[in-house]
């Protein structure tokens, strides 16, 4: 039976060994299990879903339903625990940033009708002709131009950071979920990948051949196989470890605090 990765456990052991074993084989569970970057984001990515699917029970909410709608679910859900990384903002300027980014999109994407036929969509990739390399993700809105039979992968980014245009050429992530989509799909003419930098209201695009396809494919086998076949698991300092949730348990980042 193949063991089911996703594009953020491939890239947890990436971008540190040390963190990918705690949460994928200790399976520890941190003390803090939430940073109110994630919090933003799934605050956002909640009140998009919302809209659409108001939209597709063919009901345009207004700009001031939809901020109420996002004000609500922020404080529903809002709790002390969650981790604000940087001292000198609170959660009061993420908040903020939500009402921007919610506006923002409204304002360039009204009235919502290019025929997004799912949100959060679960999605399995294989990536082999047995089944013992398999990838699964959630796609945060898909659309169908019914007329081309072109798909689009939409994907919602709420930090800070804007790839390049020649990144998102190579990006991992989406590529993987248009492998999907080619498969589960009769007849798809092309596979179209659309990310929307919420915190600059900007959309950017990007879309694989085939042949880059299969290449990914097999960079991913290799990868995995790197993966169970490791037995030693480092730490890898970066500038990611200031939002990682274990750092109460990392000796290299204590060892780093401590000036060792």
């Amino acid at each position: 039976m193949a063991n089911i990765y996703s594009h953020s456990k491939l890239s947890s052991f990436e971008q540190c060994p040390l963190k990918y074993k705690f949460r994928y084989i200790d399976k520890i569970i941190p003390e803090v299990e939430q940073n109110i970057e994630g919090f933003l984001g799934n605050m956002v990515h909640e009140t998009l879903e919302w809209i659409y699917n108001e939209v597709r029970k063919g009901n345009i909410p207004d700009l001031d339903t939809v901020i109420d709608f996002y004000i609500n679910l922020w404080n529903r859900c809002y709790n002390k625990d969650i981790r604000i990384a940087r001292e000198d903002i609170d959660a009061e300027f993420y908040f903020n940033q939500g009402i921007k980014f919610v506006i923002d999109y409204y304002m360039s994407n009204s009235p919502f009708k290019d025929n997004t036929i799912e949100m959060e969509y679960k999605i399995l990739v294989p990536l082999d002709s047995e089944g013992k390399y398999m990838v699964q993700g959630y796609i945060d809105r898909l659309v169908h131009d019914k007329d081309t039979n072109i798909f689009e992968i939409h994907d919602y980014k709420t930090g800070n950071s804007m790839k390049s245009q020649e990144e998102l050429d190579t990006d991992r992530q989406l590529a993987l979920y248009s492998i999907g989509i080619k498969k589960t799909f009769p007849d798809v003419a092309d596979v179209h990948l659309v990310w929307h930098y919420l915190a600059y209201n900007k959309k950017m695009r990007s879309k694989r051949t085939d042949e880059e396809l299969e290449k990914l494919k097999q960079d991913i086998i290799n990868l995995i196989d790197k993966i169970e076949t490791t037995t030693e698991f480092p730490a890898c300092q970066s500038a990611l470890c200031n939002w990682c949730e274990y750092q109460e348990i990392c000796q290299a980042h204590m060892n780093k605090n401590n000036g060792n």
